[in-house]
């Protein structure tokens, strides 16, 4: 009997001990529209992973919208603890707020980005306009959904790739200039983020084509069958890095550093790089990217810096007020 009261109390003791040494812990990602059903399936495995780790009980809750207006969330008070987007600027934003140290790409592996994507179409079944290029999207009779690119990471990667389509088969900047702004004449609504223009596509069917990123169509076929539209590689497209950074603000304030900052290496390991190709995001571990080849193909891309030196020199000479973008949709 004594030897069982022990045996009670040694395990009462060791429950009060596990209770006393785990802790609720939250964070949040603020992250970009077409990311949700990646971070959906990742965020169990790193819970499980930071619970057998620290013995915390760990929620992570997801904030959506096109990225740069994200950006401007967190710039306003949104106390994301880490921010996964879609574009580097929306996350220099944070830097130019001095919310995280201006070297913030260089924390992690691949400039921050632990997989990437590019722009490419998705038309209706049987390719009835027959769209092919990205001059296929200036001719006249072609509706393009395409997010709009001052406010979407989405809609710059592909106006990007369009004027950059050119410039790589040795055309000129005005050349370039006159095929997007033709592209942007065909846009019969700017949603302002990559969500909003795939929900005007294929719910509200307007559009013969929809330009977003590669790992958005797989979630449309997903939901909505494979039989109603074809996916279409363009001959050249663009990498689209998807740049990820904690808060260093709001970690600090919120003690979170530590589980933000594995939340984020953890992106790396071949589980996540697993789940990230399963969801159609090109990721940085070479086998697995080998394995997934059938679902994403070897492509002739180009980057940012090949065509426009960086995002931030593009953003400047294109998607500020008043910059190429206007100059020419201001005038539709």
């Amino acid at each position: 009997m004594k030897f069982l009261k022990k045996s009670l109390l040694l395990g009462l003791l060791a429950a009060l001990s596990n209770t006393a040494w785990s802790a609720d812990v939250s964070i949040l990602n603020a992250s970009y529209d077409v990311s949700r059903e990646f971070y959906k399936s990742y965020n169990p495995t790193f819970v499980k992973y930071w619970k057998q780790k620290t013995g915390d009980n760990l929620t992570i809750n997801q904030s959506h919208g096109g990225s740069s207006k994200q950006a401007r969330a967190v710039v306003d008070g949104l106390d994301a603890d880490v921010v996964t987007m879609n574009q580097s600027i929306d996350v220099d934003v944070l830097a130019d707020k001095q919310l995280i140290p201006a070297n913030w790409a260089e924390r992690l592996p691949n400039g921050s980005a632990p997989f990437s994507s590019t722009s490419v179409f998705l038309v209706r079944k049987g390719n009835p306009k027959g769209i092919k290029t990205w001059a296929d999207l200036a001719k006249t009779g072609i509706s393009a959904i395409i997010a709009n690119p001052k406010t979407s990471g989405n809609g710059r990667y592909a106006y990007l790739a369009a004027w950059g389509s050119v410039i790589k088969q040795g055309g000129k900047p005005g050349e370039a200039r006159e095929l997007v702004s033709k592209i942007f004449a065909n846009v019969p609504v700017l949603e302002t983020g990559g969500r909003g223009a795939t929900t005007t596509f294929v719910q509200r069917e307007i559009g013969d084509v929809l330009v977003t990123f590669e790992n958005e169509v797989g979630l449309i076929k997903q939901e909505y069958g494979a039989d109603k539209f074809d996916l279409v590689y363009p001959p050249i497209s663009i990498v689209a890095d998807l740049p990820v950074s904690i808060v260093d603000k709001v970690v600090d304030k919120h003690g979170t550093r530590k589980v933000a900052e594995a939340y984020l290496q953890q992106l790396y390991t071949p589980e996540a790089q697993e789940i990230a190709a399963q969801f159609e995001l090109r990721p940085r571990d070479v086998k697995i990217a080998k394995k997934y080849a059938s679902t994403l193909p070897p492509l002739k891309l180009f980057t940012v810096a090949e065509v426009f030196g960086s995002l931030k020199q593009a953003q400047v000479e294109h998607f500020k007020d008043g910059g190429v973008f206007d100059q020419f949709y201001s005038k539709k």
